[in-house]
């Protein structure tokens, strides 16, 4: 049940994290619904917003995001966020599959602060994805307040 990481996810993955790139978000999709084989399916430079906006009800997929979060203007920081994306229309057999493929995702997207798995984009509320990174951090200066 092992899958295939294309070889262009190791360099998108470097690009989301070099600060020197506009790059901050990548999509990781399989190539079809038969095969175990991971892809980039696109980057962007629009952000948590942009990111969510490819995600698709009927695929199962991986993003890794970068989000710049700071107390202050010098505490500002770039996190890294792990999504684990399951539409609601995925196939069954594809659903399966994908808590066992994370491992894989995994040995090359390594750095993150977050791991997030959301089935739909109501659960990336990116208000409540910053306060996790925020708490993630260790340092609470604004006194941020939540139900977790």
């Amino acid at each position: 049940m092992s899958v295939q990481l294309d070889a262009n996810i190791a360099t998108a993955y470097e690009d989301v994290r070099n600060d020197k790139t506009d790059t901050n978000w990548m999509l990781m999709e399989y190539v079809d619904d038969k095969t175990d084989v991971l892809k980039v399916a696109a980057t962007g430079t629009g952000g948590f917003p942009d990111f969510k906006n490819h995600l698709k009800e009927d695929k199962a997929a991986f993003g890794f995001v970068r989000k710049v979060i700071g107390n202050d203007e010098l505490s500002k920081r770039a996190k890294f966020v792990l999504v684990s994306w399951c539409g609601p229309k995925v196939k069954v057999m594809r659903k399966a599959k994908l808590s066992v493929h994370i491992a894989e995702v995994k040995s090359v997207v390594k750095n993150f602060a977050v791991e997030i798995s959301a089935q739909n984009v109501e659960e990336l509320n990116e208000t409540e994805v910053d306060l996790l990174l925020k708490k993630a951090m260790g340092a609470n200066y604004d006194r941020q307040s939540s139900q977790y």
